[in-house]
């Protein structure tokens, strides 16, 4: 099928249409009900009654964004009417909702007059926390948010005008930063004087460039003064009328160094490309067909062209929902009465700003593994960045306390713990270690050092002030690796090649000469085996823990640590744990990676070793022992030993969290088969620690739930050693490294 019959197909499954309102609190007893309506909804009416900012506290008010629109101009598709434009508005609220898990209610009113649009709006004010025009064709769209900003007390942000121009804004930052070009002095054409140009060029003057270099063009040529006298341009597009000469597109573009195409497709020629500055930049944005194809515009010269389109299927795409999503975001989160030119520059800045920084790995595979790196071919942010929610949503914020658009004041880390919390439990629960570690950073030493996924670890650990990375491997190469990935900083780097490491030779020889090893073996290793030179460093207190196995097998990667390194002297047995995070609760497995068939012993210490590595993470422990019996239900030897487990560690005086088994895994983590079932059971409430019988069960429980039950898994962390060693899994991305040498440095610490 084509693109048009999937599409249809993709709205017409049951149930149509692309969202669905879904409840935030129990309703599934008589009382839950009775609090969410009547007769207990009467208590949060009183309060908002007394005083109507409770709503934010006792509603979805502060959550929810109405999207608003007529459809009198939709997408490329124009005046189709209010019923028609209905799917884009519902796929505009799945993009909130994606990005910035912001709510919405799509509104379609079937009015053309823009006061009576503009009147109900208002109307609505009390449910909304703010509102999205959408689709409204100019100039009437002008007049409508004029209106709405003066009228109402929550933002009103009309996307198809401020949307283009803060995406492209950031483009026009850091093309000018490429071509070595102030924004003050760049001459810049516009195609089109709609409102998204409109504000556009507007915006632009907010970021530096000077109205009287930007040139403008309606259907009938230069927007000049002599125009304007004679009535021929409208109010909107006066304010960009120059004292110039008449003329075409293509007299515009002579010489200017920046071309700003919102209008119609296929109206620059290469020749026009050609009669620009040197190293122009072209904003080609009419959809679907850009004014001038990428390849033609990146072919009609010999220097440098920055290139950026509306298209996905080019580098550097002006796409809105880098913007309207965290520009709410930001502006909800501090109740904001209104959306400013403050609030946009900052969105505008902060996207810019993140271009310029490393990209991980889950972005460059969603666009084709292909290298993606600050120039002319990536000025901006791709869309599925997740980062961009934590570098425009304050930014915004930021900006809206500063210019006194805020009526809540927000705490810098605290709100950065509230985003992370809102795109998952594992970003939530990752930001407890991440500021653990930051409040004293450790060595961290990465034994594939000339990796490049460890060497761009190395410097987001450097730069977010987590670690001190070492790296393991061949100086000169890594440095060079790291100048090529464009990354600004200098790599503590141990080179067992050239570096004096006889101490090394001589210590990893006294450990393992009574276990087949000669000194000049051991010297061999140390030179040419990372994990056993990193083992050797992290044993001798030259660094404080160490990261390895992106590029080994698990076993493999382990037992140089295990072997040089060992358990901690109150522990006999390591053991590989998962943290899988789901929507509202976490829960740790044991042991998925290193004891096969653990006996009682073992099971009892990979529970206490699991229940200390929950509390890293600010987890009030609760252990279950598994077993596929309840309670003796089976008696054999593979039931007895999570039974005898669970008795020792109930017995045991240090053990200072409820401990129970054997018991199946339902029993484990439903409430309701604790407490009426199995009322005796020393849990009171579910296990958010599982230790499974053996590893085969450990490996394929801790999967089918990251598969199928939607959990985020975080690991393997490796527990009950010596000094803190983690095993990365071959094929861990770069977000991976930094999480596990982040639970590294708290165990260090």
């Amino acid at each position: 099928m084509g693109l048009d019959e999937d599409a249809l197909d993709y709205h017409r499954t049951e149930p149509p249409g692309k969202l669905e309102i879904s409840t935030t609190k129990p309703t599934n007893t008589q009382r839950d009900l009775s609090l969410a309506y009547s007769p207990g909804v009467a208590a949060p009416c009183m309060e908002i009654h007394e005083d109507e900012t409770e709503a934010y506290s006792y509603t979805a008010k502060g959550n929810l964004v109405g999207v608003v629109s007529n459809g009198s101009a939709v997408l490329g598709l124009g005046d189709i009417g209010a019923q028609a434009g209905k799917p884009v508005m519902e796929g505009k609220g799945v993009l909130f909702k994606r990005f910035a898990d912001i709510d919405v209610f799509d509104i379609e009113l079937d009015e053309a007059d823009p006061n009576r649009f503009a009147d109900a709006v208002k109307m609505m004010e009390p449910t909304f926390g703010g509102i999205n025009l959408e689709d409204i064709k100019a100039p009437e769209c002008f007049t409508i948010e004029e209106r709405l900003r003066e009228e109402m007390d929550i933002p009103v942000f009309h996307d198809d005008q401020h949307g283009t121009a803060i995406i492209s804004g950031a483009a026009l930052v850091n093309a000018a930063d490429v071509a070595g070009k102030d924004l003050a002095d760049l001459e810049i054409v516009f195609s089109g004087a709609g409102a998204s140009a409109l504000a556009t060029a507007r915006f632009y003057v907010s970021l530096g460039a000077r109205p009287e270099n930007i040139l403008m063009l309606d259907s009938s040529g230069i927007i000049t003064e002599e125009r304007a006298r004679q009535g021929d341009v409208n109010e909107y597009k006066r304010e960009f009328a120059r004292d110039v000469p008449g003329g075409d597109l293509a007299d515009a573009m002579r010489g200017a160094d920046v071309f700003v195409g919102l209008s119609v497709g296929g109206i620059v020629s290469k020749e026009m490309v050609r009669s620009m500055a040197e190293d122009p930049i072209v904003f080609a944005m009419a959809n679907p067909d850009p004014e001038i194809g990428y390849e033609e515009a990146k072919a009609a010269r010999e220097d440098t062209v920055i290139m950026a389109t509306g298209r996905s299927d080019y580098p550097n795409q002006v796409n809105n929902v880098l913007g309207f999503p965290f520009i709410f975001r930001g502006a909800l989160d501090v109740r904001a009465s209104e959306i400013n030119e403050a609030m946009k520059v900052a969105a505008a800045r902060a996207l810019a700003d993140l271009a310029r920084r490393d990209v991980p790995d889950a972005v460059v595979k969603a666009y084709g593994d292909q290298p993606i790196q600050y120039g002319p071919d990536y000025i901006i942010p791709k869309p599925v960045d997740p980062r961009v929610l934590f570098e425009v949503a304050p930014a915004v914020a930021e900006a809206a306390i500063e210019s006194g658009a805020a009526r809540a004041d927000l705490e810098a880390d605290e709100y950065e713990e509230r985003l992370e919390a809102r795109l998952g439990k594992s970003r939530e629960m990752m930001r407890v270690v991440l500021n653990k570690a930051k409040s004293e950073p450790k060595r961290v030493a990465l034994a594939e050092g000339d990796d490049e996924k460890m060497i761009r670890a190395a410097y987001q650990l450097e730069e977010q002030g987590i670690a001190e990375p070492v790296l393991i491997g061949e100086e000169d190469g890594i440095k060079r690796t790291a100048a090529n990935l464009g990354l600004d900083f200098q790599p503590a780097v141990a080179d067992p090649t050239t570096g004096e490491y006889d101490a090394y030779t001589d210590r990893l020889y006294e450990l393992r000469r009574r276990k087949g090893i000669t000194r000049s073996e051991a010297e061999e290793l140390v030179a040419r085996d990372t994990n056993y030179f990193g083992s050797v460093m992290v044993e001798q207190g030259d660094a404080d823990a160490l990261l390895t196995g992106l590029t080994h097998h698990y076993p493999s990667a382990l037992r140089p640590p295990l072997q040089v390194i060992g358990t901690a002297p109150d522990v006999d047995y390591a053991a590989g744990v998962y943290m899988l995070t789901f929507k509202n609760q976490v829960i740790f497995v044991a042991d998925a990676t290193v004891n096969q068939s653990p006996d009682e012993d073992v099971l009892t210490e990979v529970t206490k070793q699991t229940g200390k590595l929950a509390r890293r993470f600010n987890v009030e422990p609760r252990a279950a022992l598994l077993s596929y019996s309840d309670f003796g239900s089976v008696d054999n030897e593979g039931t007895r030993k999570p039974r005898k487990a669970a008795k020792a560690l109930q017995d045991d005086p240090e053990v200072d969290f409820p401990v129970d088994g054997e018991m199946q895994a339902d029993t484990a983590v439903v409430e309701d088969i604790l407490n009426g079932t199995y009322e005796f059971s020393e849990l009171e409430e579910a296990a958010n620690v599982l230790v499974f019988p053996n590893l085969e069960a450990g490996n394929i429980g801790y999967k089918l739930l990251q598969r199928l039950g939607g959990a985020e898994a975080i690991g393997p962390m490796l527990v009950g050693m010596d000094r803190p060693v983690h095993v990365l899994q071959r094929g861990d991305e770069v977000k991976d490294i930094v999480n596990l040498a982040s639970v590294a440095v708290v165990d260090a610490q």
